[in-house]
Parts: structure tokens; sequence; C-alpha cells
């Protein structure tokens, strides 16, 4: 089992920047990616990106690409979303997941933490 924890929202303007970071415990996450989501009020969760936790690859989004940029530090079991050049439309409760990479689905789950972007 697998616990993740995700720390960093806020409320900042539109073109600032924010990083969110996801904490994960349990099990090792060494065969797993690290996918971030997000879901804005009335509509459906968004896949934003991913990264494999012991190659680093990474896949974005094409509505965050060049913008927010994943990336995991292994010693301290976290990964990272670095989000610069924020727009209102980013605004969101955002998630990160687990997956095993033998399965398609995302078994783990964070809490959520909520982005704010004014303009």
């Amino acid at each position: 089992q697998v616990q993740l924890v995700e720390s960093g929202g806020g409320l900042v303007q539109t073109g600032g920047s924010l990083r969110l970071s996801c904490a994960a415990s349990g099990r090792t996450f060494s065969s797993h990616a690290m996918g971030w989501f997000r879901q804005a009020p009335g509509k459906e969760r968004e896949f934003v990106g991913a990264i494999t936790w012991r190659g680093g690859s990474t896949t974005y989004a094409d509505s965050v690409k060049g913008r927010f940029t994943i990336s995991r530090d292994k010693a301290k079991n976290t990964g990272y979303l670095q989000m610069n050049s924020l727009k209102p439309e980013d605004t969101a409760a955002y998630y990160c997941a687990g997956r095993d990479l033998a399965k398609r689905e995302y078994d783990y789950w964070g809490q959520g933490t909520q982005v704010t972007v004014s303009s």
C-alpha cells in the first residue's frame, strides 16, 4: 500500500508560479509512476502529466506543456509539480496519484490540494 500526501496549493495571480509536492510513503515506489491530475468544479478530472519513478521519464497534457514541469526526488520519496505562467483556467483541485507500471489504472491517490489563479 502507498500513501500520498500533497501540499503546496494556494492562491496566485495570473502569470505566477506554484510548486506542489506529493510525499509517498508505505511500500517502495520504485516500480511506479506518479501522475498529476486536476478537477475544476463542474468538469471531469483531467490528466496533467506523469513521471516514471525509476527513470524519470515525463509526459504532459498539451494544455500544460511548456508551463508545468514534473520532477521527483527519490531520496525524499517526493514528487513535484512546478507550475509556471499560471492562468485562471488552471484553477482546480490538484491530485497526485500512483500507478504500478504493470497496470494501467492509478491505484493510489492523494487528498488533493486547491490551486486558485486570480485574473
